[in-house]
């Protein structure tokens, strides 16, 4: 395939050979959007990245609750396949903005799975650990959810309007998430780096819910070798899990990520009692991974490795930066 012109914001000379294979990625701009564009543009993929609010000038501006503008960029690239990262995904903020959450969630998905359908593009839906009640894990695919809080419902809800208007797609759950992020607070796990480096103040941190803290390299890895085991083979479709396989509560991955960039982390409180404030979240929501294990398909990055590679620019002591790094 050769592109002869400017499309969907991505710049080309004439007469340049461009891969055949197709993907668009909603939520582009997002932590695992980020990572999915970029592990399917390094692999021999066209891809195409879109968001909202932080989209230009790098990716397509598109409102996913705009039916028109999706089916439109749908018909326009025609992608083999479509990654749906796009989602409200903090579960208090899901919680004080229900309706909004819900329209994302649930609706938009549902309207993408169906354009997707309508020329025959893979859709792979991210959703979430969330959707168990953490009471008796690990969970399989076929395991009944029982989601806590109203974040797990809406990604429940959007995984049934998926599969309702897309027989053919597939919907992937992952747990907590952590990578390159751009600032602290994008991420549930990073956001920890500032009271670890304080370490002047002490700093209480959650000893109770066991995470199972996931690169984002790894799930965007994952989403492109599913991909390609579908490009190959019609029945790989339906739900499946992927998740890192360290057991950390947040304490303890509070404490790894101190011993990572050799920082102090006696100034760090575990608590153990069950938190109060927020939405509810699952004690123990770990994901049994053994379905794309046996496929053929994962990837996984030690933490203390993907946490490092993550966290260093955020250092604040440079000494450490230049002796490590450089």
């Amino acid at each position: 395939m050769v592109l002869e012109e400017k499309k969907w914001g991505l710049s080309f000379c004439r007469d340049v050979e461009i891969p055949s294979r197709r993907v668009l990625i909603t939520g582009a701009t997002g932590l695992l959007g980020r990572a999915v564009f970029k592990e399917f543009n390094g692999n021999n993929w066209n891809a195409v990245g879109c968001g909202y609010r932080r989209a230009q000038p790098r990716f397509e501006q598109i409102n996913l609750l705009d039916s028109i503008a999706v089916h439109d960029i749908v018909h326009d690239f025609q992608p083999h396949v479509i990654v749906h990262c796009a989602a409200e995904r903090r579960p208090d903020v899901v919680e004080s903005h229900p309706d909004s959450a819900s329209q994302l969630n649930v609706a938009a998905s549902g309207n993408l799975a169906k354009e997707a359908a309508s020329i025959g593009a893979f859709l792979i839906y991210i959703s979430t650990d969330y959707v168990f009640d953490g009471t008796s894990p690990p969970y399989k695919e076929t395991d009944a959810p029982n989601p806590l809080n109203l974040y797990g419902k809406t990604k429940l809800e959007g995984e049934k309007a998926v599969l309702e208007n897309n027989e053919d797609a597939a919907v992937l759950r992952i747990p907590i998430l952590y990578g390159e992020v751009e600032r602290l607070e994008e991420s549930a796990v990073t956001v920890m780096f500032d009271k670890v480096q304080f370490s002047n103040k002490s700093a209480n941190m959650d000893h109770w819910q066991q995470r199972f803290p996931t690169y984002v390299k790894d799930v965007a890895a994952v989403c492109r070798q599913l991909a390609e085991k579908r490009m190959l083979d019609p029945s790989v479709k339906g739900t499946f899990h992927w998740s890192g396989n360290e057991q950390m509560t947040k304490y303890e991955m509070a404490c790894a990520i101190a011993d990572a960039f050799n920082l102090p982390s006696s100034h760090l409180r575990p608590i153990t009692d069950c938190p109060v404030v927020g939405a509810l979240r699952p004690r123990n929501a770990q994901l049994d991974c053994s379905k794309l294990e046996m496929l053929g398909i994962g990837q996984r990055t030690p933490f203390r490795a993907g946490i490092k590679e993550s966290l260093w620019p955020f250092l604040i002591d440079k000494r450490w930066r230049q002796t490590v790094f450089h």
